[in-house]
């Protein structure tokens, strides 16, 4: 397990345990308290409009993922947006959450997690993760990933399983970041290609898609 994981629970005074990724970790069912969120004082924020700064950013298409990672209580799991490659050498990957997510102490708990990345077709199912409460994954099929033992969904193009390397802190998000374990794709799920995200709406591509392109 990642001390940076660690740190992070004794942080906000939750209960840690001595478990590794290979272990079955301890996870209290009851909800974890919300940690407080003063990043900067209100002296130090900028004259920004939270409305507009969504509004603005949301022009910035993005694919959509699928958190997932395992626990003695039944597995967790929260739709994410905020994902990005980050180093393939070593091959590492980062994600941001909410430091008010109720589901990222028992992913941190867990050490490890699996990054599902989501098809055209699977909004529905996106919908249900990013929901706060009950059983997200009722219904949802799913496998153990291989390196980890976290939830790979089913009929997804991409799966990325992971071990949480770093933890950082980004003002009310917390920015992790995966060494990559295993990783693979799903050829037949990846033909209606990825479930996109833009101005608060799913959307796909349409009309032939430009492979020519490098940053």
């Amino acid at each position: 397990m990642a001390a940076t994981a660690v740190r992070y629970l004794r942080s906000v005074g939750a209960p840690t345990t001595a478990a590794t990724p290979a272990a079955a970790p301890s996870v209290s069912a009851a909800p974890l308290p919300r940690p407080a969120l003063r990043a900067v004082r209100e002296d130090e924020r900028a004259p920004l409009d939270p409305a507009e700064f969504r509004a603005v950013l949301g022009h910035f298409a993005s694919g959509v993922t699928v958190i997932t990672a395992p626990g003695d209580t039944g597995p967790a799991g929260f739709a994410c947006q905020s994902f990005a490659s980050l180093s393939l050498d070593p091959p590492l990957i980062t994600f941001m959450v909410a430091r008010t997510s109720t589901t990222w102490p028992r992913i941190a708990r867990a050490g490890v997690f699996c990054v599902n990345i989501l098809g055209a077709g699977q909004g529905e199912l996106c919908r249900g993760f990013a929901v706060s409460g009950g059983d997200k994954f009722a219904g949802v099929s799913y496998v153990a990933a291989p390196a980890t033992g976290s939830p790979r969904l089913a009929d997804v193009p991409a799966w990325i399983d992971c071990t949480i390397q770093a933890v950082h802190t980004g003002g009310d998000h917390l920015i992790v970041v995966g060494r990559v374990d295993a990783l693979g794709t799903d050829a037949d799920a990846a033909e209606g290609g990825p479930l996109l995200f833009h101005r608060g709406a799913f959307g796909h591509f349409s009309g032939e898609v430009t492979r020519a392109f490098r940053p």
